[in-house]
């Protein structure tokens, strides 16, 4: 009786074991990733696209990943975080497409003049399944893994002194991003453009170094660049675009639920921000106002003008260049069809 009793709590106590074995150390011993995401901006869509990114991904892998972000370049300058992405110091990053030229030219295409009309006809681009398939595969080959897009704001420059008409370009140097769009797009205004990275832009205003500067108005608002320059013109354009790029390097050692999650979260909080950035641009148009700032737009005509003079540029600076015009004819085809929105 006594050895049926025993046997009845072995039987017992080893189906208690198997189960502490499936379920208490097993999940004590999975390993947790740390992601760190890195943005150049604060306070504005990127910010916000690095916080929901984190929050998501550790939320649906149960915190086997914990999401840590940082923004305003705490890791370091553009090019820096670029690098930290590539070699796995750095998890992920929410940055302008155009700054990862350097791995591969074809980033830049989502720079080009006249590729969109509005934020809203941006963010349908960046939707697109071709453009998301074309831009997320940028880099594979380099330590970058894309999984989200999104467009964050038109572009507008900042200036000491107030650019009211076309020709008030003329004679400025201008921080631009690393773009030949840009590049080119700006020599055509008779401005002299100088590729620069968002941390170096505030002293280089105070101190002289450039004039004037291309950005959206978010980090102009949220870094205090009303301390050095007070006139904003709206140009509206290039567009500005966010990549969330995920290191490779890091992604490959993810079992393959957590890299589904990364994917599918990327994916997912850039479709769902979109409403976001535009009440974010909407706000920080009215908090630079508010903060004693001039927002300028060019005269109609003027404007006009500027983007018959600007259009070109996209498939003028590609078409020497196969891959790069390849790139570019796909997001442009993408505009073309997305230009006006699907009706309801």
């Amino acid at each position: 009786m006594g050895f049926v009793r025993w046997g009845v709590v072995t039987v017992a106590a080893a189906g208690a074991f198997a189960m502490l074995l499936a379920h208490g150390p097993a999940q004590a011993q999975a390993p947790t990733f740390v992601m760190k995401v890195t943005t150049p901006t604060i306070n504005d869509a990127p910010h916000q696209l690095a916080k929901d990114f984190a929050a998501a991904v550790e939320k649906d892998s149960g915190g086997r990943i914990k999401g840590e972000v940082y923004p305003a370049s705490q890791l370091g300058s553009i090019p820096r975080q670029i690098e930290g992405i590539q070699f796995g110091s750095i998890q992920a990053g929410a940055i302008p497409p155009d700054f990862f030229v350097g791995v591969d030219e074809r980033f830049e295409v989502m720079a080009a003049p006249g590729l969109v009309d509005s934020l809203e006809h941006g963010q349908r681009v960046a939707a697109n399944p071709a453009v998301r398939k074309l831009m997320f595969s940028l880099g594979a080959d380099k330590g970058l893994h894309g999984v989200g897009l999104i467009m964050s704001q038109p572009s507008c420059v900042i200036s000491k002194s107030a650019i009211r008409h076309v020709t008030d370009f003329k004679g400025k140097k201008i921080r631009i991003f690393a773009s030949q769009f840009q590049t080119e797009a700006f020599n055509r205004l008779g401005a002299t453009p100088v590729a620069m990275s968002l941390g170096d832009v505030l002293p280089a205003l105070q101190q002289g170094a450039i004039d004037s500067s291309v950005a959206g108005i978010g980090p102009f608002v949220h870094l205090h660049f009303n301390d050095a320059a007070k006139y904003i013109t709206e140009t509206n354009q290039p567009a500005i675009f966010i990549i969330l790029e995920v290191s490779k390097k890091w992604y490959d050692s993810l079992p393959k639920d957590l890299q589904d999650i990364v994917d599918r979260d990327g994916a997912a909080v850039s479709t769902a921000l979109s409403p976001v950035a535009l009440k974010m641009d909407q706000d920080q148009r009215k908090a630079w106002m508010d903060g004693g700032g001039e927002l300028i737009s060019l005269p109609p005509d003027e404007q006009a003008s500027m983007m018959k003079m600007l259009v070109s540029v996209g498939e003028d600076v590609s078409k020497s260049k196969p891959a790069l015009h390849d790139a570019y004819a796909i997001v442009s085809d993408a505009a073309k069809r997305t230009r006006q929105a699907p009706t309801q």
